[in-house]
């Protein structure tokens, strides 16, 4: 039988957020707010196993909130690369000890603070079919693409073909660390996404909307956002 694992990401140190300490293990209420979300997905029925990828220097504290949270789902906690593409890589690896070819595996960011209960099971679903699939904020503002250089519009593109991307991703496990491990080093710096990677490679993913707000912290006006919203919305 099939599993869905959890990949959760989060070795960035948090250098544009500005902190002593990466954004995702910022306190909110006495608890680090990456401990929300995992929690939160351990409790779904949906998830059968969880992989926390993070930064070497905070292993020991990742993994003291784990135990804290008494999350009874399958957990690992493995250090991440220089760059993102090389700590999914990890992450994936560490998977592979006990994942499947025909194994889900969700790719989920801690910058972004939220679990999209409603849409996990249609996620799965559509991975399943499709090789990948991701979730996506679709957009109601008008669209432009402008000259990076001069800053002036050049054009509107249609907002009915654009979406944000959002955690998590999803992929079928066997093909997704297969691309993974035989990418290069190049070719993993230059995708900043999982998606990115796997779009580069031929395959496909389904786009399923998110009525959630797709918030993610980057900066320091995301986490106060965060923090208005935390309860009654996102927990």
């Amino acid at each position: 039988m099939s599993k869905n694992i959890l990949l959760m990401m989060m070795g960035g140190s948090g250098t544009r957020f500005g902190a002593d300490i990466p954004k995702q293990f910022v306190e909110l209420e006495g608890k680090p707010i990456f401990s929300y979300i995992v929690a939160k997905y351990a409790r779904l029925d949906e998830i059968d196993a969880i992989v926390i990828v993070c930064h070497a220097d905070w292993l020991d504290y990742t993994r003291e909130w784990v135990e804290r949270e008494g999350i009874e789902v399958d957990t690992r906690v493995v250090a991440g690369g220089d760059t993102r593409s090389e700590s999914v890589r990890n992450g994936l690896i560490a998977a592979s000890e006990f994942a499947s070819d025909d194994d889900v595996v969700l790719i989920h960011d801690a910058t972004h603070p939220y679990v999209d209960e409603e849409n996990l099971g249609a996620i799965i679903e559509a991975t399943k079919e499709y090789g990948g699939a991701t979730l996506g904020q679709c957009q109601y503002d008008t669209v432009y693409c402008f000259d990076a250089e001069t800053r002036l519009l050049e054009r509107v593109i249609p907002r009915e073909q654009v979406v944000s991307g959002a955690s998590p991703e999803a992929f079928m496990f066997g093909r997704i660390f297969d691309i993974y491990s035989n990418s290069s080093i190049e070719e993993l710096q230059r995708c900043t996404s999982a998606g990115a990677l796997a779009l580069a490679n031929g395959m496909d993913m389904k786009i399923i909307p998110t009525n959630l707000i797709n918030l993610k912290i980057t900066y320091k006006p995301d986490l106060d956002v965060f923090m208005k919203l935390f309860r009654g919305y996102y927990f």
